[in-house]
């Protein structure tokens, strides 16, 4: 079976692949969306950023979102030894424009996004599996497994590629190389009744940094909560121990977490992953883009994932939409789409490695201060302002030359970040400076 020729041809129909394929086919494109998987399905990454909004309202699921997810006003940090807690406000942001974002369950976040590519015009096709990619002169060749079984192919101008950590063009075409450094396990699950603060404090993130790992607490509802740790692959392994058996050890361990979970319940299985940080050496070719997580992941600290995902494909839409206006213009096009797409990435990447490269990041974060307002530029990078605005560039070039100072000269109070019994300390609490 064939098709007639498509103008892009989408693999994913995650956050990526959906932002990309309704803006296409908003601009009168012929897409369509090939998803190996039926969704609703269980996913992670969560926590959203305030500068998706943008993307939410042009898509026009902005209304459909207010009413469906649990808005969240920012997120908290805390010290694993239970001496030191900063909140931070996304209106506190530096030049903040939005003061929220949503706590989402994936399964229904992903499932509004493809159903409205669907209503917006694009083709999709879910339980379908691309096997093979033949890349020729003037369109890309696609065979694929149909959910019955039989085998179809497909052409098309260009390619998108947001299959996720599946990445089918990156191993298609060897592109993918692993962040040594950052090659972490994580564990999660959801839970009922986890407890957590009234009002606007019970929407917020809360990450709980130890020594050797490192713990998130997502509200996704009023009544559920994603719960995960995140350590070294080779620490998760040290451990001998099942999925289930190292998360439940792990809270134990951590009276910050535990003692929010005395009255928990799992319901669901509990997931992991491991060894996720990756990046593709190449975005482009004639016919293909990259986007998404099939463009690298760097890490789930921070809540980066999603946004540049969306932020992603958004672009690449953008992208091959004027490439098909322009083709005498394509390579210019997309060499600007890698330029950027890589500049983002390499911002988080550089915040997710002072992260994990001691205590100092920890020490510096939790000693807020309003001087130079480099506080509310972390802040700002939090809430997803990928340092296009130079004046936050240089203010987080001072926090990062804090941290490393940090290691020979401690300008703010060290911390062990090893946990302490639960009645031992209480925190300080330092909000981050508006």
């Amino acid at each position: 079976m064939s098709d007639g020729l498509y103008d892009v041809a989408i693999i994913g129909g995650g956050p990526a692949g959906s932002t990309a394929a309704t803006l296409l086919a908003q601009a009168g494109r012929r897409v369509v969306v090939l998803e190996r998987e039926k969704f609703p399905r269980f996913h992670i990454g969560e926590s959203l950023l305030p500068f998706s909004t943008t993307t939410f309202d042009r898509l026009g699921v902005r209304a459909e979102m207010d009413r469906t997810f649990m808005p969240k006003y920012g997120g908290e940090i805390v010290a694993g030894c239970g001496t030191r807690e900063a909140k931070f406000y996304f209106k506190n942001g530096f030049r903040s424009e939005r003061d929220r974002a949503y706590q989402v369950t994936r399964s229904e976040f992903d499932q509004l996004l493809l159903n409205n590519s669907r209503a917006k015009g694009a083709e999709v096709r879910e339980e379908t599996t691309v096997q093979k990619i033949m890349l020729q002169e003037d369109r890309i060749r696609l065979e694929m497994a149909m959910p019955d079984g039989a085998e179809a192919t497909l052409e098309a101008r260009y390619l998108l590629d947001c299959s996720g950590r599946q990445t089918v063009v990156g191993n298609f075409l060897q592109l993918k190389k692993s962040y040594e450094h950052l090659q972490k396990f994580s564990i999660f699950a959801h839970f009922e009744n986890v407890d957590r603060p009234n009002g606007i404090d019970g929407t917020l993130i809360r990450m709980v940094r130890g020594l050797d790992r490192w713990f998130w607490m997502i509200p996704l509802t009023p009544t559920r909560m994603s719960v995960g740790v995140v350590m070294d692959t080779v620490s998760f392994r040290a451990l001998k121990l099942s999925p289930e058996a190292a998360l439940e050890k792990c809270v134990n361990e951590q009276p910050l977490v535990a003692e929010r979970m005395t009255k928990a319940e799992r319901v669901t299985p509990v997931y992991s992953a491991g060894d996720y940080s990756y990046r593709n050496v190449r975005l482009y070719g004639e016919r293909w883009l990259l986007a998404g997580d099939a463009a690298g992941f760097i890490d789930p600290v921070f809540s980066s994932g999603v946004y540049l995902a969306v932020m992603s494909g958004e672009k690449a839409a953008d992208t091959l939409d004027q490439v098909l206006r322009d083709p005498f213009h394509k390579r210019k096009l997309l060499r600007t789409y890698e330029r950027g797409i890589n500049s983002v990435m390499n911002l988080y990447v550089r915040f997710v490695s002072s992260w994990y490269s001691g205590k100092e990041f920890m020490e510096v974060f939790m000693n807020p201060t309003d001087i130079l307002q480099i506080a509310p530029a972390v802040n700002a990078l939090l809430a997803g302002n990928a340092g296009q605005s130079f004046a936050v560039r240089w203010r987080m070039w001072l926090f990062y030359f804090f941290v490393r100072a940090q290691r020979f000269i401690p300008f703010s109070p060290r911390l062990s970040l090893v946990p302490a019994k639960a009645d031992e300390v209480a925190p300080e609490i330092a909000p981050i400076p508006a």
